[in-house]
């Protein structure tokens, strides 16, 4: 037995049987086809327990590949194991950029489109939505391609892996689409709560991208702006002393809960106009070293800020200490079979310190998103069950038909993904 795994927040814990880490895919297939279950781990960053298994934890991060580019520029083909942030940073040395990124960089490419991770932008869609093409390892062992315009022996196999919670097989390279590389302006101003919820739709129009922060007994707002821009002034990294700063009140208000508000008015206070550019994949990410649990629901645009509102009373109300603020963005609508963005989409993103207790505010929050239309982040925090996943995303049939013929003895499941999509159920014809 080898030892612990833990997620990055620590709220979940498996003990695999063991370990593996492949340096070439056909290490892999075999190790595949030798296991009786096992799940692919990136960085952790999954807060569902996505990656939880007591077979075998398979890493991909030493498996040997390289950055390709087609030869048109618009696409290339990238290791499914590098993180988000070595995959850009190989892009902008080959003239090319990601379309999108979210704030968070460490994740594996694979893990980010497994799940439908995204960024902000009206316009834009989730990581999921860039995939053009699988090279992936099947439960046998087999080694196939899979795309929308190639894949003659599983006609649906892409369809299904565009976003696939990993229970298909383990991608080892994916085709995404790339732009020619660009540089980003952003802008932090502090902006009224009622002044954002009225304007933004106007800049989400103005600008690639738009999101705000609020903290729950705040009036004001956090509003973020990013932009292209032909400015080359040199990169600024962002400020470590403010995520050590944010420790400090974090570490104090899980000691003393009811100085929560006291102490999101005076960081608010300290909260001013800012300017920096630089390279995209430069200004995409924040500085996120404080540890947090999270859950995340995608709502009908127009649903967003009224479901905010709510959320925020409904703690107001009980008084909870909640020390992080909420993130609001839109993401555009895609096609993909378990997609939450099946529509225009507002994405509403709630944490709690991970030293202090988040099950109750999740609790408590989710019906509220839930009853706004709202459909949850995979791998965020949520309490679906097998009758929801059915009665939420109506193309689930047809992504578990795919499934039990590519992996009809569950290899790729674990405990989580067996109870979300009832796999001991008997199966019908």
């Amino acid at each position: 037995m080898t030892e612990p795994w833990h997620n990055w927040s620590g709220s979940v814990v498996a003990r695999p049987a063991q370990i593996a880490a492949p340096r070439s895919e056909d290490e892999l297939a075999a190790i595949v086809r030798g296991a009786t279950r096992l799940r692919v781990v990136g960085a952790g960053h999954s807060f569902a327990p996505l990656c939880a298994t007591d077979g075998t934890l398979v890493r991909l991060d030493a498996l040997d590949g390289s950055i390709e580019l087609a030869p048109d520029g618009c696409s290339a083909w990238a290791p499914a194991g590098w993180t988000l942030r070595r995959v850009a940073a190989a892009l902008w040395e080959l003239g090319r950029s990601l379309p999108n990124q979210g704030d968070i960089d460490a994740q594996a490419l694979g893990g980010a489109i497994a799940t439908g991770t995204h960024g902000t932008g009206a316009s834009l869609g989730s990581l999921a939505s860039f995939a053009r093409a699988f090279r992936m390892v099947l439960a046998d062992g087999s080694i196939v391609e899979c795309s929308r315009d190639a894949d003659p022996e599983l006609p649906e196999l892409f369809e299904a892996q565009r976003l696939s919670l990993g229970l298909l097989g383990i991608a080892t390279r994916i085709r995404i689409d790339v732009a020619p590389a660009y540089r980003l302006e952003q802008r932090i101003a502090r902006v009224g709560f009622d002044e954002v919820c009225a304007r933004f739709a106007e800049l989400a129009g103005a600008h690639r991208h738009a999101e705000f922060f609020v903290f729950p007994y705040a009036g004001d707002v956090i509003l973020k702006t990013l932009h292209p821009t032909d400015d080359t002034s040199p990169f600024r990294p962002p400020h470590s002393d403010g995520e050590d700063e944010f420790q400090r009140v974090c570490d104090l208000c899980s000691r003393l809960p009811s100085l929560t508000g006291v102490m999101q008015h005076r960081m608010m206070a300290e909260i001013h106009g800012s300017r920096r550019v630089g390279p995209a994949h430069l200004i995409f990410p924040s500085d996120r070293r404080v540890r947090f649990e999270e859950m995340e629901y995608e709502l009908p645009r127009d649903a967003g800020l009224p479901a905010l509102r709510e959320a925020i009373r409904w703690i107001r109300r009980r008084r909870l200490p909640v020390v992080f603020p909420f993130e609001f963005r839109w993401v555009a609508a895609d096609d993909i079979w378990l997609s939450p963005f099946r529509e225009p989409s507002a994405s509403i993103s709630i944490h709690q310190y991970a030293g202090m207790r988040w099950q109750e505010l999740f609790a408590g929050v989710e019906p509220v998103f839930r009853a706004h239309g709202g459909r949850p982040h995979w791998g965020k925090r949520h309490s679906l069950t097998a009758r929801d996943v059915v009665a939420l995303y109506p193309r689930a049939g047809a992504f578990c038909a795919v499934r039990r013929r590519v992996d009809p003895h569950h290899k790729f499941a674990n405990d989580h993904l067996t109870r979300m999509f009832d796999l001991e159920a008997p199966e019908h014809p």
